[in-house]
């Protein structure tokens, strides 16, 4: 299975966030969309970067609450890890493991297509995985 079988399911829709915009209002964004990161676009609304929660609490741990009015762009990831539409789930798995991260931007011919997080892709592979296990209940019971 791909990243595009994982977007067919969960959808393609994107919240972003631009570069000015406060660190508070990216984070109420998050709470609105009850999502751990968003895709952070330039003004000419070209993929910049991703903020996450983890951005977040490394920015109150070193500033404060007075981080909550940083741009966003002063704490952002600027050039996260990102994944093709055509990768497998597991690449993305181990990519995510890896770098101990738990989104990945999805980007095809440069375009910015989606977004997936780990918990998509585990729930992705557990359906996967209990599909298979149904399948394979159904031939015994044939059988049987």
């Amino acid at each position: 299975m791909s990243i595009s079988d994982v977007l067919h399911h969960k959808g393609r829709q994107v919240v972003k966030v631009r570069t000015s915009d406060s660190v508070q209002s990216a984070v109420r964004k998050m709470d609105e969309h009850r999502i751990g990161a968003v895709v952070v676009e330039d003004q000419w609304m070209r993929h910049a970067g991703i903020f996450s929660e983890r951005d977040l609490v490394k920015a109150v741990a070193e500033h404060g609450d007075r981080a909550l009015n940083f741009p966003v762009e002063r704490l952002m990831t600027a050039r996260p890890i990102t994944c093709r539409l055509t990768d497998p789930v597991e690449t993305a798995l181990a990519a995510m493991t890896m770098a101990k991260i738990r989104h990945l931007p999805v980007v095809d011919g440069g375009h910015l297509v989606g977004i997936v997080s780990i918990g998509d892709l585990v729930k992705h592979r557990l359906d996967e995985k209990a599909l298979e296990a149904n399948v394979l209940l159904d031939i015994a019971r044939l059988h049987a």
